[in-house]
């Protein structure tokens, strides 16, 4: 496999070089900035690539722009991104684009030398490797930008009948249960969706407003 490495830090770069010529692979060429890394893939268009998020000369998310643009330019281009940590914005963006052929992996994980090893293969294969913290922070960035994850099926039946306009009458007749269960159905979604009762005129309103907006 022809690999191209992007990584600042001059140690973990030529333990990244000794540890893929070791176990077989070809080094195909190394990047320690940011505006070197879009020019190096496209000339030597890899097999994979294992790219540092933060790179210099900002230390923003040079590495992670120039996987981007890479696979914009070079279709399918398999992409490994190492981090210090979790950055949510920038593992969903990469993710978004296709899970494809993508990995995202903190760098602890490189020290794990069969488990970095297998990720990477993975990711040239058209696969995904992603670190359990990645996914842990990922579920839990949808379930905040998503208000209505928390309800459940029937809260969310409830909050549908509202939003269609009927009251807890009908909303009961229509569920086949009590009224009384309606009421502490909606009051669940007023909690839930951090509607404060202080705010009790409204909550009704704002409830639909947020089920339709999802």
């Amino acid at each position: 496999m022809r690999v191209v490495i992007a990584e600042d830090n001059a140690l973990l770069r030529e333990g990244l070089v000794l540890l893929l010529r070791s176990s077989g692979h070809e080094v195909a060429g190394v990047a320690a900035t940011g505006p070197e890394i879009l020019p190096l893939l496209l000339d030597q268009r890899p097999d994979a690539a294992v790219l540092d998020v933060r790179m210099p000369p900002d230390f923003r998310d040079e590495g992670l722009r120039a996987a981007l643009a890479a696979r914009e330019q070079l279709p399918g281009l398999p992409v490994l991104v190492l981090s210090q940590y979790v950055e949510e914005t920038y593992a969903a963006e990469l993710l978004g684009g296709g899970a494809r052929g993508v990995g995202y992996l903190l760098k602890d994980r490189v020290g794990r030398v069969d488990e970095f090893l297998d990720a990477l293969g993975r990711v040239a294969d058209g696969g995904t490797a992603l670190d359990p913290e990645v996914v842990t922070e990922l579920m839990s960035r949808r379930r905040r930008d998503d208000p209505l994850a928390a309800l459940t099926p029937r809260e969310r039946e409830v909050l549908h009948l509202m939003a269609e306009g009927h009251d807890n009458a009908t909303i009961a007749r229509s569920l086949v249960v009590t009224e009384r269960s309606v009421h502490k159905h909606i009051g669940n979604v007023f909690t839930k969706l951090e509607l404060p009762p202080s705010d009790s005129g409204h909550r009704r309103v704002r409830a639909v407003l947020a089920y339709l907006n999802a």
